[in-house]
């Protein structure tokens, strides 16, 4: 049952490690049949060295599993959400590389300061707002979920496709799973490069002619980049 897709998630699992982006299992990958409304996500706690494409885990839009010998992965909720609300996503990543966990861990906004962000993303990099005891103590996942879709009330999750959970670490998406994986690997560069910059600059600044002239030059109407 989905073997075509599951073999697709296997190895953008695989391509986390191949980037330096997990180190034990310190990550997953799914993405979405919307044509079947079901998911195939990485197994919780396996070994990338051991894990297999037979593996990985299929559930439908509720998180039940429906075919799998293994539990999917604890973060399969907050990937739900993210399918159900942003129209267009076919795969979601989430990792705790270093540099965007740690821009998470401090509770700030990736902003754009320079080229290479603005030509995947268009706004800063959000992070979210603290959660709630309710949310915490109720249905965690789901609930990360939630305050993650909440702060793109006014954000194309489209143009920007990533988000930062506050004292969490990175999610990010695509088209589809090899396309997330791309961009949380941007996501972790852009990351790194904003720790130096502000660290060389407190006070620099983005010309922002240069975001729209680079972002639209790879996603605008009358894109031109590549062949």
């Amino acid at each position: 049952m989905l073997e075509e897709l599951k073999e697709k998630v296997f190895r953008a699992n695989l391509d986390l490690v191949r980037h330096g982006l997990v180190i034990f299992t310190w990550g997953n990958v799914s993405a979405i049949d919307r044509s079947r409304g079901l998911i195939v996500i990485k197994p919780s706690g396996v070994s990338y060295e051991t894990m297999t494409a037979d593996d990985m885990v299929i559930v439908d839009l509720d998180g039940k599993v429906v075919d799998s010998r293994l539990k999917p992965s604890s973060d399969t909720a907050t990937h739900i959400e993210i399918y159900k609300a942003f129209e267009g996503v076919g795969g979601v990543v989430h990792t705790h590389s270093t540099f965007a966990t740690a821009w998470a861990q401090a509770g700030r906004d990736i902003p754009n300061i320079g080229t290479t962000h603005a030509d995947y993303f268009h706004d800063a990099i959000p992070c979210t707002e603290s959660m709630t005891r309710e949310e915490v103590e109720g249905n965690y996942e789901k609930e990360t979920g939630t305050v993650i879709v909440r702060r793109f009330a006014n954000l194309n999750p489209i143009h920007t496709p990533g988000v930062l959970v506050k004292n969490h670490g990175p999610f990010a998406w695509g088209k589809d799973a090899a396309d997330a994986v791309h961009n949380a690997v941007v996501m972790e560069q852009v990351a790194k490069m904003a720790s130096i910059a502000f660290a060389a600059n407190p006070n620099l600044t983005m010309n922002p002619l240069l975001v729209e002239k680079h972002f639209n030059r790879k996603h605008g109407k009358n894109a031109y980049y590549g062949q």
